[in-house]
């Protein structure tokens, strides 16, 4: 059964060992980058959550929630404050195309619809215009883009 599981000392060597396709790379930030990230947000008073994204006990993916933004995120869309984020999803080259990605972001939205800093009143999430999976997924959960950018990525909210 797929459920989420904490990054933690027994598993988190297991979770950066886990990779997108070569063509993929320029769409998500590999697992070092945003386990780092998730501590920097963290000690600049900001919130993450870090997740392993498991089949029974077999890491198949990562997933990264956020929330409102921090003492150091200096070029934050304005959607960023007061409000979560998927922050990033992966899943790893060989087990896509079964149905995980989509598992992940339910269950990544049921752990949002819990609050856990809190109210807010939209998830918003960015993405590589390039990305058509991405977009089609996300659009399937009924996101939508709002015509503003991170970077060079296309943001997309749902309202919870």
């Amino acid at each position: 059964m797929l459920h989420l599981e904490n990054i933690n000392g027994r598993n988190g060597w297991d979770i950066l060992k886990l990779r997108v396709a070569e063509e993929q790379k320029s769409f998500v930030a590999d697992n070092t980058t945003s386990i780092v990230e998730a501590y920097m947000a963290i000690t600049g008073n900001g919130h993450a959550f870090p997740f392993g994204i498991y089949e029974d006990s077999v890491p198949v993916g990562f997933l990264m929630i956020g929330f409102d933004t921090d003492d150091f995120w200096d070029d934050a869309p304005a959607i960023a404050g007061g409000n979560y984020n998927l922050w990033r999803l992966m899943i790893d080259e060989r087990f896509q195309r079964k149905g995980y990605g989509k598992a992940a972001l339910r269950l990544a939205l049921d752990f949002i619809k819990t609050f856990p800093c809190g109210k807010a009143e939209f998830c918003w999430l960015s993405y590589e215009p390039e990305n058509a999976v991405a977009c089609r997924l996300y659009h399937a959960f009924g996101f939508v883009e709002t015509g503003e950018k991170d970077g060079d990525e296309v943001i997309a909210v749902l309202k919870l």
